[in-house]
């Protein structure tokens, strides 16, 4: 009896061990897993802030232009909500005006390189490149000196970084995708957002795309969000306020 005992009790020790093991590979994946670069250089790479305060930082990629920024634009102000732009310099060059209206209207501006390439697939040489030429379009048309860099698609790597905090920029991702860039709905961009949001999140939208692209749904979005998040408490910052 005693031997049974013994032989039965390994067996629910070993599945209670599987087991646990098991359900582990479902726990939520820790910021080291989620936001590698910036556990590994924290002073160079930011993708959230820190969960202690309720606020919220909007981004938008990929502009200026003259039909989808406005609209942004237009929204922000209504609610008095200063953001952080990320602006292409082709589109500076192309849309000096409403650059200016970005910086003017209180909002900061980061670089998101001139032509918009896949870094990791071009090179540290080339974003170096596109960084200083971007950097000289911004300085030409508003009072922005920034330091703020997010790569297209967000596509990093370490040798990439690296080269980044040697030209004295800090790089910022993204902890929630709004997905607007597919051309979602309103409603579909609001709910994305708020399937994620959280204390010290930094979203992902856009103030401009491809031609064919339609964004309209974006500031429709922001019109409805702004308003119901600070109902919830939330503040909404710019990148700055979270990463001084």
């Amino acid at each position: 009896m005693g031997l049974f005992f013994n032989k039965y009790f390994k067996v629910l020790l070993v599945t209670i061990v599987l087991c646990t093991g098991m359900f582990s590979f479902y726990a939520p994946l820790k910021a080291a897993s989620m936001y590698p670069l910036q556990t590994k250089y924290p002073d160079i790479m930011l993708y959230k802030g820190k969960p202690n305060k309720k606020v919220i930082a909007l981004t938008f990629d990929d502009g200026p232009d003259n039909r989808f920024t406005p609209q942004v634009l237009d929204v922000l102000k209504k609610y008095d909500v200063k953001a952080t732009f990320f602006l292409l310099g082709t589109r500076v060059q192309k849309y000096p005006d409403m650059a200016k209206r970005i910086d003017e209207e209180g909002h900061v501006i980061g670089n998101h390189t001139f032509w918009h390439p896949e870094l990791p697939k071009t090179g540290v040489e080339n974003m170096e490149w596109e960084i200083k030429k971007n950097e000289k379009e911004l300085k030409a048309v508003t009072s922005n000196v920034t330091d703020l860099f997010r790569a297209p698609y967000g596509a990093m790597n370490d040798d990439l970084v690296k080269k980044l905090g040697e030209m004295d920029y800090r790089g910022v991702g993204w902890s929630v995708d709004s997905e607007d860039w597919k051309g979602l709905s309103s409603k579909e961009i609001k709910q994305n957002i708020l399937n994620h949001v959280h204390p010290g999140a930094i979203v992902l939208m856009h103030s401009a795309g491809d031609w064919p692209q339609d964004l309209s749904g974006t500031a429709e979005a922001l019109d409805e969000l702004i308003p119901y998040l600070q109902k919830q408490g939330y503040e909404f910052v710019t990148v700055p306020d979270i990463w001084p």
